[in-house]
């Protein structure tokens, strides 16, 4: 080997290393790609999870909780809601009650505004909620209160 290092050498790491992590990106994307269905659960989708989605976008639920780590810190994370809040047959009453129970009014407590939803809508959003506590998240959040 040389004992300088020419600018051919230089260029031929600077090449050869651009193909080899362009390499492991392509190999990365891919393998991203293949295991999105294995994760996802679109095969559960129902018109109640899509009607529940479109409750959670009009009352622009997003503004203040997260969803799967996207959205607004002021209030908690709801990707796991269903999972903290008890499952199934417990859920639905549970959201329903705390739905009509807004604002609580709560001293020195944030204060969640009052969406006046029909029944309907709040089971369409628990099952948009249970529905997306079912992601394969890779376990995130990393406690179960969010």
């Amino acid at each position: 080997m040389s004992d300088t290092f020419t600018k051919g050498m230089a260029r031929n790491i600077y090449f050869g290393g651009s193909v080899f992590f362009f390499l492991v990106f392509l190999g990365l994307t891919y393998h991203t790609e293949q295991t999105f269905p294995e994760r996802t659960n679109a095969s559960e989708l129902t018109e109640a999870v899509v009607r529940g989605k479109e409750v959670w976008e009009n009352n622009n639920c997003i503004g203040c909780h997260s969803l799967l780590g996207e959205g607004a810190y002021f209030a908690p994370e709801l990707g796991n809601v269903f999972v903290r809040r008890g499952e199934d047959a417990a859920f639905k009453p549970f959201l329903s009650a705390w739905m009509k129970a807004q604002p609580l009014g709560a001293p020195g407590r944030r204060a969640m505004p009052q969406f006046n939803l029909s029944e309907q809508e709040v089971d369409d959003l628990a099952e948009f909620l249970k529905w997306t506590s079912k992601i394969d998240t890779n376990n995130w959040p990393p406690n179960k209160e969010g």
